[in-house]
Formats: structure tokens, sequence, C-alpha cells
């Protein structure tokens, strides 16, 4: 299979992390796809023994390689744009998250999706750690018997960020960037589409970053009844051991299950214990490739990136607006 690589601003690295998983695979040509540097594409590629071609213009790329994967990490306001244009070449997409930064955009790669027999999904590398896969192996056997609660959080260093955070038209927000992982969350363990959705965020003592969320929260109604919870945040101290806290709290029928800090505790009728954490069994990148040839269906697909992306969307307008977002109407 032929790969080719558009921009560096997000999470390409779950590409270079896995490539070795998919020898077929041959990296072909990169193009920033905007006026970065495509220098990171290449150091990447060059650490996987791969010495692609460069393209200024990332549709001259798709034309003359005719690839039949493409990772799409442009600008976010892009992210929609050329998932289009990769669609409607037949080329399966692999895009960072958020895919569209409207309902608008969404649509249209919808729509471009349902005229080709290409695959799409977007970069939800945290469902692939390993202590959250095998989390959801457990609550998919029961350890807790039926989901009623999922409580979520995302709270990261702010350190410093390229100017496009600052602006609300080129960032997307921060429910859509930070909380998208935590609404991937609640879809994985909850099996479930959304009913409403409110939610509120705040922009002051945001570091001079413009229109930048500091800090939000969201709490979803899911279509099978589950209660949802997000708290988002920029707020973790410098000094904090990992640039990241991730935290799931799975609460049902007959028992508790927590993930936090690569570890997974289980409260039930016979008490409260930590459950060891087995290898990795699957990573994002090589399990959709793997997805596309045929071999497997991956942990995620199109209709929950759909789903995902509509969430962080819906979020977002709720606490733009202040009022409770209904999905389908």
């Amino acid at each position: 299979m032929k790969l080719c690589m558009i921009g560096s601003r997000g999470h390409c690295h779950y590409v270079f992390e896995s490539l070795k998983e998919v020898p077929f695979v041959e990296l072909a040509a990169v193009s920033s796809g905007c006026e970065d540097s495509p220098q990171r594409l290449l150091d990447g590629a060059a650490r996987c023994g791969f010495t692609p071609k460069v393209y200024d213009d990332y549709r001259e790329m798709l034309d003359r390689e005719k690839p039949d994967l493409v990772s799409v990490d442009g600008p976010f306001d892009r992210h929609a744009e050329m998932c289009i244009e990769a669609l409607r070449r037949n080329i399966n997409v692999f895009c960072e998250k958020p895919i569209a930064l409207d309902f608008a955009s969404l649509g249209e790669i919808e729509k471009a999706h349902a005229a080709a027999s290409a695959k799409i999904v977007s970069m939800v590398g945290l469902r692939y750690e390993p202590a959250f896969q095998h989390a959801h192996e457990l609550v998919e056997a029961g350890a807790v018997g039926k989901v009623k609660l999922i409580g979520t959080r995302k709270s990261y260093r702010f350190g410093v960020r390229p100017d496009f955070y600052r602006n609300r038209a080129t960032y997307g927000g921060t429910i859509p960037w930070v909380g998208s992982h935590a609404m991937d969350w609640m879809i994985y363990f909850g099996n479930s589409g959304f009913d409403t959705v409110w939610a509120c965020e705040e922009r002051s003592d945001n570091f001079g970053y413009g229109d930048l969320e500091v800090a939000a929260q969201c709490l979803f109604r899911m279509s099978n009844g589950i209660i949802a919870q997000a708290s988002i945040d920029y707020l973790r101290p410098a000094a904090a051991p990992t640039h990241g806290d991730d935290r799931v709290r799975i609460a049902g029928t007959d028992g508790v299950l927590e993930v936090a800090g690569g570890r997974i505790m289980l409260i039930d009728a016979q008490g409260e214990r930590e459950i060891p954490v087995p290898p990795p069994k699957r990573s994002l990148f090589s399990d959709f490739v793997l997805d596309v040839a045929g071999e497997r269906p991956a942990l995620v697909d199109a209709p929950q990136t759909f789903l995902l992306t509509r969430a962080c969307l819906a979020a977002r307008e709720s606490a733009d607006t202040g009022e409770l977002f209904h999905f389908g109407k």
C-alpha cells in the first residue's frame, strides 16, 4: 500500500509509531499542506527508513502519487477540505480529530464518504492506550454490570502553543480539540450515541491566548440513558510528572472501574483491587491499515468518527450559546 502524509500539527506521530507493524506500507510522499515546514514529517520518515518526495501542493501529491492511504494532520480549519479532497479520489483517510470544525463541513465529508468506497477514521489514540483498551474489554465482559455513569477527565499542561491556538477560526476550540478524547471514551465505553448535551467554557486567565478556552465542562445524556461528563482544562501545572492527566470512571450496577495514570482499579462485590494491565494488543494507525486491507475490523470506524465530531461541535455550540443541545433536531 502507498501512503502519503499531509501536515504535522497534531498527532502524525501515530503513523510513525506503528509503520513497522505494517511493512507492506510505503511512505511515498509528504506535504505540509500549508506554509509549515515539512521537516517534522521528513524526520519521522527517516526514522522509519523512508525518503519520501516532498510536495508544496497536497492536491498535486494526491493526483500524482495516487496513494491508497493518506494521513491528514494539517491546519485544523482545513481538515474537512483535505478529507473531502482525499475521499473524492477514493483514498482512505486517517485524520486528526476533529475532522471538521462546523456542522456543514462535517456533512460534506459524510457525503463524500458515502459516495466512495474508502474508509475514514480520526486519530483517537487514547482508546488504544493499554489501560483504556483493557478497561474496555473488562467493561464489555460485564465487570461493572450495566453502565449507568461515565466520568472523564482531560487535563493538559499549557506550555507554549502556536499562534493559531489564539483564534477560534483556526483552533476550533478547546472542547473539540482536548475534549474530543473524553467524548471518544464515552462512545467507546458507552456503546451509544447522544441525546442531549449541556456545556460551559471559560476563557479568562488564558495566558494571553485570545479566544482559547482554558477550562470546560460537558454533561451528556447518551441515547441509551447513560449520563456522561467531561472535565477539560489546560490547568495542569508545568511541574506535573506528565503532560496529560487522562482519567475515566465507569460506574455500573455491579461495580465501579477507574483508569488513571495507566492503572486500572476495580471495586465490585469482591472489594477493591488493581487489575494488571497487559501489553498493548493494537495500535491506532496499523489497526486502521489492517482494516483497510480487510484483515480485521479496527477499534474505530467511520460512523464513530462522524458521531464523535458531531458530539464535539454540539458541546461547543451549547457552551457558546448557554443552551441545551438536542441531537437529531
